[in-house]
């Protein structure tokens, strides 16, 4: 055999050997799956943005945004979110029925997602996608609070993800951090507005 045809064939060999590898790569990311049926992702979303409309206290008519990036190796869709203040003074109350979601982030609004339950347990609020959000997208969550915190300070909201399946873990991804303040130039702290 020719050495230049010998070396060729290696190549186009390795070339495919490469390709195949790589296809199938693709295809193998699946969520873990216990033995009890418990489903995690492979690769779990990330909280990359939280953000206010207006952070001043008492203010009405804010959204507070919450980004989910849910990465293409996830294994499985997006089931549901949970958002759980953590800390801050008073105890944000949200308006739940006026909850949305949509894919993009807040500056890059795009198909408005459909929510099938969007609910409250203590201080943990609970929105379910239908359909579940596929791997491979970003989503933005907007909640509407009744009214911005009365006390100004930090506010930190727990966020967990769970995959699709009728048991699933969720996976926290972090905190999302909001931050209200006091613009009033008198030193009254607990002093009411005169509204």
């Amino acid at each position: 055999m020719n050495k230049a045809v010998h070396i060729a064939i290696l190549f186009s060999t390795a070339i495919a050997c490469t390709i195949g590898i790589g296809g199938y790569s693709d295809r193998v990311t699946q969520a873990i799956q216990l033995r009890d049926g418990t489903v995690y992702f492979a690769q779990p979303p990330r909280l990359t943005y939280t953000a206010t409309t207006y952070n001043n206290i008492y203010v009405w008519g804010a959204t507070y945004y919450f980004t989910v990036s849910l990465p293409d190796n996830a294994g499985e869709p997006l089931q549901k979110i949970t958002i759980n203040q953590h800390e801050g003074v008073d105890d944000i109350k949200f308006e739940l029925k006026k909850s949305y979601a949509f894919e993009g982030t807040r500056s890059n609004e795009g198909q408005k997602l459909q929510l099938t339950d969007v609910s409250r347990d203590k201080k943990t609020i609970s929105i379910t996608f239908n359909p579940p959000v596929s791997p491979g997208k970003t989503i933005t969550i907007g909640l509407k609070p009744v009214q911005n915190p009365t006390v100004s300070g930090v506010y930190l909201f727990g966020v967990t993800a769970f995959p699709a399946g009728e048991k699933s873990h969720g996976q926290f991804l972090g905190y999302g951090r909001l931050q209200f303040y006091s613009h009033r130039s008198d030193s009254g702290l607990f002093r009411r507005p005169w509204f």
